[in-house]
């Protein structure tokens, strides 16, 4: 069966877990957790991340995120190419490191937020990497410390698990109450996939469902109800047309770049890379006015084409008008 594709948008949440192939460790030394969170953090300044829970276990890691400025697969290779090169290198080692490709569940916020936040986090607890709870709180191997700001971690968004339960100091201790009484409900496997069994919490459940002549749609790609599972399809399916119709487009847009370049006696890939020179600027606010002024192009397909911001482009286009080539 071939594989689906991920679904993805900007402010989706994600569940996504990374395994070692074949059970091998990914992470060996404190060297190499550094690297991976460095890795993250920087996704996360870039604003292509926010990270609210995540997990790092030897042989696996799991990361509770939501999408931002660049698509999931975007971050997460810029993430694991780098890390799996260095940590090569580090060990003196070739080859795969991790299982096929991540998995990714798009989940809904509420109600799995909270409850896939204290399922990862205490996943070091259940995995044996520390014996009690109060241990937890000092581990710096996951995002729990961070929250309870014993490690301090600028690139974790910690204050959105932390307004569901008050203000202040009483937030942290709301949250820590939460997560321990997480421990005695046992290992929660329906948080970790998608697809109906999980969203609705069982096989039981999926019987009952069934009895009543219920229905509801599913994924296995995703965690909640009905009603979201199909609101997910739809607007993927709305971004795919999206993505083909600017794909057709595209070639009005090297031509067109190309013309500009000509007249303004540049070549293409100067006007793209070279942007702090004056008349690479100025040939690249006749390209953005006429891209989207004159052809109907949005700033958001030009800037796509580009590799600059939305912003600039909608900005350059919006200046006084340039002529028509």
């Amino acid at each position: 069966m071939p594989r689906q594709a991920r679904l993805d948008a900007p402010g989706t949440l994600h569940h996504v877990m990374v395994r070692g192939i074949e059970g091998t460790n990914i992470f060996r030394t404190d060297k190499d957790r550094t690297d991976l969170l460095e890795r993250l953090s920087a996704q996360c300044e870039a604003e292509a991340l926010k990270v609210y829970a995540w997990a790092l276990i030897p042989n696996h890691f799991h990361l509770l995120v939501r999408t931002g400025s660049r698509p999931l697969f975007a971050s997460m290779r810029k993430i694991l190419t780098g890390y799996v090169v260095r940590f090569n290198r580090r060990h003196k080692r070739q080859g795969h490191l991790f299982q096929n490709r991540y998995k990714s569940i798009v989940c809904e916020e509420d109600p799995y937020l909270l409850e896939l936040t204290r399922y990862i986090h205490l996943n070091p607890l259940r995995a044996g990497m520390v014996r009690t709870i109060k241990d937890l709180e000092m581990y710096p191997w996951s995002g729990h410390s961070a929250i309870m700001g014993t490690v301090k971690r600028k690139w974790q968004d910690t204050g959105e698990i932390l307004r569901y339960f008050g203000k202040g100091k009483g937030s942290v201790k709301g949250y820590a109450a939460f997560i321990e009484e997480g421990i005695s409900r046992g290992k929660r496997e329906d948080l970790a996939g998608g697809g109906l069994l999980r969203s609705v919490g069982g096989w039981s459940q999926v019987a009952s469902m069934r009895r009543r002549g219920q229905g509801m749609a599913s994924d296995e790609r995703i965690l909640g109800n009905g009603e979201f599972v199909e609101r997910v399809i739809a607007e993927t399916e709305r971004q795919e047309r999206e993505t083909l119709r600017l794909r057709r487009k595209v070639p009005e847009l090297i031509a067109l770049l190309k013309e500009v370049a000509g007249r303004e006696g540049l070549d293409e890939d100067e006007l793209k890379k070279v942007r702090r020179r004056r008349e690479a600027s100025a040939a690249l606010k006749i390209f953005c006015q006429l891209a989207v002024q004159k052809y109907g192009h949005t700033g958001a397909s030009v800037a796509r084409y580009l590799g600059v911001t939305t912003s600039l482009v909608n900005r350059y286009a919006a200046s006084s008008s340039g002529d028509s080539p």
